[in-house]
């Protein structure tokens, strides 16, 4: 166990852009409007209990289907290029049905730890030591926390097209980690 703060910011900065809660203000701020009040405390502690369960057993579990952590951090890769494309675009390749609560699901399964994010937790434990990926997972449940508690102003001081440049930013992040993720974990599975 190696603290290394490069690894804190690469891993924070990669989930970031995984869960894309700036991103996802509107869809948060739509779901308050339908269906009341948000519980965000419960939605941030449900969406970090879920991820580090997968950190930390997430490869046992891909074990028990026969699946190595370079396969499934290549096959990860593609997940975090169609999320990239996805957010670059602005299309929508996977629509996900709206519920009719909002605290656990689907803001903290999916939106907050859905399947890109398990994927990412599971593809940069194979570059990142533990501990800095747990620090990171920290560091994103605060944000969480408060995008969730201040959604509607995050949005209305951002503005629509602030949030869409910056979902494109961090989109172009996001493909640039996936081409990464593709290319340091491609050449194990082939040795």
């Amino acid at each position: 166990m190696k603290l290394s703060l490069q690894e804190i910011i690469s891993a924070t900065m990669v989930l970031f852009a995984v869960i894309d809660i700036i991103g996802s203000i509107p869809l948060i701020v739509s779901l308050r409007e339908r269906v009341g009040h948000i519980q965000s405390e419960k939605a941030t502690l449900a969406s970090v209990l879920i991820m580090v369960l997968f950190l930390f057993f997430g490869e046992n579990f891909l074990h028990l289907f026969g699946v190595d952590i370079h396969s499934f951090a290549v096959a990860g890769s593609f997940v975090l290029f169609i999320l990239a494309l996805e957010m670059i675009l602005g299309i929508h390749l996977y629509k996900d049905t709206e519920p009719d609560s909002a605290s656990i699901v689907p803001i903290a399964f999916p939106l907050i730890a859905g399947a890109g994010t398990l994927t990412t937790l599971v593809s940069i434990k194979s570059q990142f030591q533990a501990v800095n990926i747990l620090i990171a997972i920290f560091l994103n449940a605060l944000l969480v926390y408060f995008v969730l508690k201040n959604s509607k102003r995050i949005a209305d001081l951002i503005g629509k097209s602030g949030i869409n440049i910056l979902r494109k930013v961090f989109g172009i992040v996001l493909l640039a980690i996936a081409v990464r993720l593709f290319t340091s974990n491609w050449s194990s599975l082939l040795s």
